[in-house]
């Protein structure tokens, strides 16, 4: 999809073919240029998807016009340029400051929109096509931020037309980060530490509970049980695997004592 902001008319503002092919050419903002000359070039720019010289605009558009006739649209315009520059701190940054300025404006929805855009690109960029790194085993500081502002926008204006975007990355995000304290739990595990073990994976089940991974949380919570001699617990969690994922591989008799697993299915029977 195109994530240019609603009400943006890039061909309006096309200049003369000179005029392009000058701008493209040219990062230089001429301190003279009036407002409305410095925005056609600016879109203009955009068009011609030159990004780097539509940020050098934007940016002298709201450093010097920041209450102009075209600053809202212009500060709006920057996010997405800043976007197409992957520079995603930025992006953030304009769209935040947005966002505190222009709570009520028709269009922040996009300002939260490209705010976790911005966040789920920093989180993913260069991952993408690395099938042997497991996104979920690194930092997920970017992730978080853009689950957060996802989820915002969602609840904020549900029926924002970014909203449907947003939720299906949601979905991903959400999975990716139960994935991640799963993850860390079975480090707990290995090392001993059972009850921060457990509580990483009520954890996923609490925050998270309509991901895939909480049936490997509840597996989780069993071992941890176990490891700390809590047998009723681990019985009362482990019969809830079994209802809800009685082929999960962890009943395999291996993880947990096969004889273990059948008296629980009697007692439950």
């Amino acid at each position: 999809m195109r994530v240019f902001p609603r009400g943006t008319r890039l061909g309006a503002y096309a200049l003369t073919a000179a005029l392009l092919a000058g701008c493209a050419g040219n990062d230089t903002v001429p301190d003279e240029l009036a407002e409305a000359e410095l925005y056609q070039q600016a879109m203009t720019a955009l068009e011609a998807q030159n990004y780097t010289n539509a940020v050098s605009r934007l940016e002298a558009l709201d450093a010097r016009y920041p209450f102009g006739d075209h600053a809202d649209q212009a500060q709006l315009e920057l996010i997405y340029a800043y976007y197409q520059t992957d520079n995603w701190e930025s992006a953030r940054a304009a769209a935040s400051r947005f966002i505190r300025l222009q709570p009520d404006h028709p269009q922040v929805d996009y300002a939260y929109y490209m705010r976790g855009l911005a966040a789920y690109q920093a989180g993913r960029f260069s991952l993408e096509g690395l099938k042997l790194i497991d996104i979920s085993k690194r930092d997920l500081g970017a992730t978080r931020e853009s689950y957060n502002d996802f989820r915002e926008l969602i609840e904020r204006f549900p029926d924002s037309e970014y909203a449907p975007d947003a939720q299906q990355r949601l979905v991903y995000l959400r999975n990716v980060l139960a994935r991640h304290e799963l993850q860390v739990a079975d480090f707990y595990l290995r090392k001993g530490a059972y009850l921060a073990a457990v509580k990483r994976g009520r954890w996923v089940i609490s925050h998270y509970p309509e991901a895939p991974a909480n049936h490997d949380a509840l597996a989780v919570m069993v071992e941890g049980y176990l490891g700390l001699g809590m047998t009723d617990r681990a019985r009362e969690v482990l019969a809830t695997l079994i209802e809800n994922a009685p082929d999960h591989e962890r009943l395999d008799g291996r993880t947990f004592d096969a004889k273990y697993v059948d008296a629980t299915l009697r007692l439950d029977g």
